[in-house]
C-alpha cells in the first residue's frame, strides 16, 4: 500500500496555515512578535463578526519561553481590533477547546508548537465549538492579514482579564469523563508531563480519583519544554515505571494533546494500542461507537485486531483534522493517531491526552487486568520509518526511481506489508515508513529505501 498524498499537498492554498495551524522557529518569519500582532488583529476583525453584542477570544500557552511575547502581541492586536480577550496561562491545548465552548466565546487560541522543542513555536485556533476552524476562517483570516492594522476607537478597545480557575474547571471536566462511580484506588500511576501544559493539571486529575501519582516532567523552565521526555521521549517514564515499580506510566506532549503509555513492564503502549484498549472496552459494555478511523500510519496490527472484534476501521490522510472529518462523515466516536493524538467525540471536541488516558485507565479497572495483558490482545507489526530532510518543495515521491523502488519493496512485503512515503506536515522532512511480518526485513528495507530516497533529495536540492 503507498499512501503519497500528504497533509501539505492538501493545504497548497493557504500561506500560513497547515494542518495544525501556523508553526515554525521563534524569530523566523511568520512566528515573529510583528506578526503575531497582526495575526491576533486579523482574527479579531473576523471574529468581531461572529458574534452578538461583546465578543471575546481565549488565549492560552504552554511552557515555553516564547509564549509571554507572543502572548503579548496577540493581546494587542486582538484588543485593537475591539474584541476582549480572557487570559488562562499555561492550559493545555484541549482545555483550551473546552473552556472556548463552555464560557461562550467567539474564538480560542493556543500558543504552543506541540511536541516541538522550545526553539519553535505556534498558534492553533478553535471555533466557539471547540472545534478547529473551518477553511473558509482560515481563509478569511489570512485575508485580512493583507490588509494594514486599524484601531478601532478608544472607548471600543477590546479588554484582558485572567480566568483564574481555569486549571480547576478544566480539572473537573477530565474527571467527569470517567463517570462519579470509577475510582483508581489502590492504582500506582507515574505521569510524565513532558515540562508542558499539563504539569498543574494531570497529576491533580490522577491523584483526585483515587491513584498514587509520581509526577516527573513537572519542572517547566520555559526552555525543557518536551527535552527527553514526555510522549515523544518515553524512555525516562518506562525506566521510572520499573523503578517504582509502578501499575503503569502515562506520558504526554508539550501541549497536552497527546498521550503515549508504559505497562508495568515498561513497554511503551503507542496511540494504536491504546485506541484499541478503549475500542475493546466500549464494545465489550457494547456501547455503540460505530467504528475507528486511523491514518495512513495506523499499525496493520490494529486494522486485524479490530476486524477481529467485528469493529470497523478507515484510514485517512496523516493529521488529526483528516481524522475528526472521518470520524464526523462516518457519525464515529473513536478515532487517533499512532502518535497519541486520540479523539473521544462522544466526550469532547478534539484531541485530549488526560481524556484519552482516563478512558484507558477505565477499561484496565472495569476488566480488572494490566495494561501489558489487554494490548497483548493485539498483535503490532514489525515498523520502520527513518525521517529525510528535505529543504525544497520538489515532490520526490513522484519520481520514476522511487516509485520503482516502492514497487519493489512492496512485492518483497507481499500481502501483510506497507509501504508508506509522505511529507511532514509539521516539520521538513520526508517520513519513509516500511511495515511487515519480519523485523529485520522491516529494517533493512526501510533503510534501502531511504537512502535511495535520499539521494533523490540531494540530486534535486
Amino acid at each position: 500500500m503507498r499512501e503519497q498524498k500528504s497533509e501539505e499537498v492538501m493545504q497548497t492554498s493557504k500561506k500560513y496555515f497547515g494542518t495544525d495551524g501556523i508553526r515554525g522557529t521563534v524569530g523566523t518569519a511568520p512566528i515573529t512578535p510583528d506578526f503575531m500582532l497582526k495575526l491576533g488583529w486579523a482574527a479579531g476583525r473576523v471574529f468581531s463578526c461572529k458574534g452578538n453584542g461583546r465578543n471575546k477570544i481565549l488565549i492560552g500557552k504552554d511552557t515555553r519561553i516564547s509564549g509571554y511575547m507572543f502572548e503579548a502581541a496577540l493581546e494587542a492586536g486582538v484588543t485593537a481590533a475591539g474584541v476582549d480577550i480572557n487570559l488562562t496561562g499555561p492550559m493545555p491545548t484541549p482545555a483550551i477547546a473546552y473552556l472556548t465552548r463552555t464560557l461562550r466565546a467567539q474564538a480560542g487560541i493556543v500558543i504552543s508548537a506541540s511536541h516541538n522543542s522550545f526553539e519553535d513555536n505556534g498558534i492553533k485556533f478553535f471555533s466557539s465549538d471547540g472545534t478547529k476552524l473551518p477553511d473558509e476562517v482560515e481563509f478569511s483570516i489570512e485575508g485580512m492579514l493583507s490588509k494594514s492594522v486599524s484601531t478601532v476607537a478608544p472607548q471600543s478597545l477590546g479588554k484582558a482579564s485572567r480566568i483564574n480557575d481555569a486549571a480547576d474547571r478544566y480539572i473537573e471536566f477530565c474527571k467527569s469523563s470517567v463517570g462519579s462511580s470509577l475510582k483508581f484506588n489502590g492504582l500506582k500511576i507515574v505521569v510524565d508531563c513532558a515540562h508542558g501544559s499539563t504539569y498543574h493539571i494531570a497529576p491533580a486529575v490522577f491523584e483526585e480519583l483515587g491513584a498514587k501519582v509520581k509526577a516527573i516532567g513537572v519542572s517547566p523552565d520555559g526552555l525543557n519544554i518536551n527535552e527527553q521526555s514526555g510522549s515523544t521521549s518515553p524512555q525516562i517514564l518506562s525506566e521510572t515505571v520499573k523503578a517504582e515499580q509502578a501499575d503503569l506510566g502515562i506520558a504526554f506532549d508539550g501541549d497536552g494533546d497527546r498521550v503515549i503509555m508504559v505497562d508495568h513492564l515498561g513497554n511503551i503502549v503507542d496511540g494504536d494500542e491504546i485506541l484499541y484498549v478503549i475500542a475493546r472496552d466500549r464494545r465489550r459494555q457494547n456501547i455503540d461507537f460505530g467504528g475507528v478511523v486511523g491514518t495512513a500510519m495506523s499499525n496493520l496490527g490494529l486494522e486485524l485486531a479490530l476486524d477481529a472484534l467485528d469493529v470497523p476501521f478507515v484510514r485517512t490522510v496523516v493529521g488529526d483534522r483528516y481524522v475528526m472529518q472521518g470520524m464526523l462523515e462516518r457519525g464515529w466516536d473513536l478515532g487517533g493517531e499512532s502518535s497519541g493524538h486520540i479523539i473521544c467525540l462522544d466526550i469532547t471536541t478534539t484531541g485530549d491526552g488526560i481524556v484519552s488516558a482516563l478512558q484507558a485507565l477505565a477499561a484496565i479497572a472495569n476488566c480488572d487486568q494490566p495494561l501489558a495483558d489487554l494490548t497483548g490482545k493485539m498483535r503490532k507489526l514489525p515498523q520502520s520509518m527513518v525521517n529525510i530532510r528535505v529543504d525544497n518543495a520538489v515532490d520526490i515521491t513522484q519520481k520514476e526511481a522511487v516509485q520503482s523502488a516502492v514497487s519493489d519493496v512492496e512485492s518483497q512485503l507481499g500481502k501483510n506489508g506497507r509501504v508508506l512515503l509522505r511529507p511532514s506536515g509539521t516539520e521538513p522532512v520526508l517520513r519513509v515508513m516500511v511495515e511487515g511480518e519480519d523485523v529485520k526485513a522491516v529494517h533493512r528495507l526501510a533503510q534501502e529505501l531511504s537512502e535511495l530516497v535520499a539521494m533523490e533529495v540531494a540530486d534535486h536540492s
